[in-house]
């Protein structure tokens, strides 16, 4: 039986800015709902309600969950379920990486922000700088800590590996169906619902408001 409640690993900053923005828009689509009339109206209902969805698509819903058959890579249009068997390493430069055999696997949302981080990551990557994995944890920066718990996580899970294929998305995620050992990239039903709505809401107020 697999966990129902995945660990996850997300930008916790962008996640703020993004309630409180939603916060705004509710608060602002109330003032229009009440005093807002004509057409304006409702073109400005439409942009706020919009707003809402790209903040969720971008901001809320991407992050790295850890499951007992993988890892689900979710960025703001795309989901990459990677198997434990295909994880090779995961590190950062200035995002979180994900490697496989295949293709290396990005994370939008968990981004090293510092920019000489960010050059001494890439001047590791290139061979020029020793890794850090003796590093005091309490030192580390979010996103170097992250990928070492996942590295962590890939070691513990691959020692009692679950076998054959998905059948069960609950909990991997929809582009894990399927999946053996290689990873798995897919546009999940979710946000193409999401932007088809907010694309006929935008396009139905400017033309028939």
């Amino acid at each position: 039986m697999e966990p129902t409640n995945p660990t996850s690993h997300y930008s916790a900053p962008t996640r703020v800015l993004a309630a409180a923005w939603i916060v705004v828009a509710v608060l602002l689509l109330l003032d229009v709902l009440f005093r807002g009339e004509g057409r304006q109206a409702w073109i400005a209902g439409a942009v706020l309600t919009a707003s809402v969805a790209v903040v969720y698509l971008v901001w809320l819903r991407p992050r790295v969950a850890v499951t007992e058959r993988g890892l689900r890579v979710i960025n703001p249009l795309r989901e990459t379920f990677v198997p434990w068997a295909a994880v090779q390493w995961v590190d950062v430069t200035d995002v979180l990486r994900v490697h496989t055999r295949r293709a290396i696997v990005r994370s939008w949302p968990l981004r090293e922000t510092k920019r000489a981080k960010v050059r001494d990551n890439m001047r590791r990557d290139a061979g020029f700088l020793d890794p850090d994995d003796d590093e005091d944890p309490a030192r580390m920066r979010p996103v170097d800590l992250a990928a070492r718990q996942l590295r962590q996580d890939a070691e513990r899970y691959k020692t009692r590996p679950l076998t054959g294929p998905i059948k069960d998305v609950d909990e991997a995620g929809p582009a894990a169906l399927g999946a053996e050992d290689a990873p798995q990239t897919m546009v999940p039903v979710e946000v193409i619902v999401i932007l088809t709505a907010t694309v006929v809401t935008v396009v139905g107020a400017v033309l028939f408001a």
